[in-house]
């Protein structure tokens, strides 16, 4: 990888050394420990999220109501945290710190899995574990965005994005043989929730021995006025964001849906681990094809990807349908997860941190009626929540086309 040209207005303060790492994999060693870091996590978490549902509905006694619900306030906890992590982060300059806080944060919560399996337990685990993943995430990924080269970064974040997935592969296969080899017994679940503590201790381990890339500080910077300084290229990505989010229900009513047409819940497993392998082999061709294209083409084909796979799930009648669905999902998910964060980075050039745990927190809010919405449809008419996030996904597009227009005139 070249150095970063200093005349580049893209290129962070803190790329700047007169020395730089040898590429690993076609980026900087730092994405690859820091993937390394993810893949632990993810490694401990899906082994965790991969059964969680079932659990919740079958052996605690939930209904899909109060799954949609619990679903939708984890994904409101750990959207929380995002934009005063990243604000916090930019403010101080610090990376490595906070995202430390943020893993060791989610560690802890595994602890009362432990201890109770009742749904009050459950739900508070959920909503606390999430609080870490919205405290690391924004400081971590403009980490990141310092260190990959600009004219590589979607393939950078993809790559990270396939090594955090790799450990949501792993994961759910770890739980699925522990589930064939003891049975669906209570006392499986207890062993298998052990059991994700060790990778989860290990990834703060890891991500300790990773050099932190520091950023310039900006103590002034006023957690409240901190909008105002961002691009409005970024403010209008954030609408057409947040429609799309309305759409983006709880990926646990994918799999509720697949156990609908005749999936037992060990092979659910396995069609969340199918989900993760998809991500991960497409997520560093997705990254490729966004740093040869563009990343406005990228979010529009997540958009319509997701609109696709929407119908998809509505029409779904066989069990070959919904292996193809869960295949499409990890197709969009690479995508979404890893060039949406790329595509801020290009627009975001000294608050990347702020303005990606701004996202995130106003995605994150609006999480939360979707998949209460999902939950009182599911009860009502399960293909009616599919056709109303198509819909969505749709008219998220053409606002995004839109912006993209309009900022095209205008420069």
């Amino acid at each position: 990888m070249p150095p970063p040209n200093p005349a580049d207005a893209d290129a962070d303060p803190a790329s700047q050394s007169p020395t730089v790492p040898r590429p690993l994999w076609g980026v900087h060693p730092d994405v690859i420990k820091l993937g390394l870091v993810s893949f632990l996590t993810d490694l401990s978490s899906e082994m965790i999220f991969s059964v969680f549902a079932i659990f919740f509905t079958t052996v605690a006694g939930a209904s899909a109501a109060l799954l949609g619900l619990v679903e939708g306030l984890a994904d409101l906890s750990a959207s929380s945290l995002n934009y005063f992590a990243g604000w916090l982060s930019d403010r101080s300059g610090k990376r490595k710190a906070f995202a430390l806080a943020g893993y060791g944060f989610s560690t802890l919560a595994k602890i009362i899995l432990l201890v109770s399996s009742s749904v009050t337990g459950l739900t508070v685990f959920r909503v606390i574990e999430r609080l870490g993943k919205g405290f690391r995430g924004p400081p971590r990924d403009a980490w990141l965005a310092a260190v990959a080269d600009p004219s590589s970064r979607g393939y950078a974040f993809g790559v990270h994005k396939a090594l955090d997935k790799s450990g949501a592969v792993l994961g759910p296969l770890v739980a699925y043989g522990l589930l064939r080899w003891l049975g669906e017994a209570t006392s499986t679940y207890q062993l298998l929730f052990a059991v994700a503590m060790v990778p989860a201790v290990l990834s703060i381990v890891a991500l300790s021995l990773v050099k932190d890339q520091a950023a310039p500080a900006r103590q002034r910077d006023n957690l409240f006025a901190s909008w105002h300084s961002l691009s409005p290229a970024f403010k209008r990505y954030l609408l057409s964001a947040g429609v799309f989010s309305l759409a983006y229900f709880s990926f646990s009513f994918l799999m509720l849906r697949a156990h609908s047409v005749g999936f037992a819940v060990t092979d659910i497993v396995l069609l969340y681990a199918l989900f993760n392998v998809a991500c991960v082999v497409a997520a560093p061709l997705m990254g490729r094809l966004s740093d040869r294209i563009g990343r406005p083409r990228m979010v529009l084909l997540g958009y319509a990807l997701y609109a696709s796979m929407s119908v998809g799930f509505a029409l779904a009648s066989t069990q070959w349908h919904i292996v193809v669905l869960f295949v499409l999902y990890g197709v969009f998910y690479a995508v979404d997860e890893a060039q949406n964060k790329a595509f801020i980075a290009d627009l975001e050039h000294e608050r990347r941190a702020t303005a990606m745990g701004l996202y995130n927190f106003v995605t994150g809010m609006l999480y939360l009626p979707a998949s209460l919405v999902a939950g009182a449809l599911w009860l009502w008419q399960p293909a009616v929540a599919f056709w109303l996030a198509a819909g969505l996904a749709m008219v998220a597009g053409a606002l995004f086309l839109r912006a993209q227009r309009g900022h095209a005139a205008c420069t």
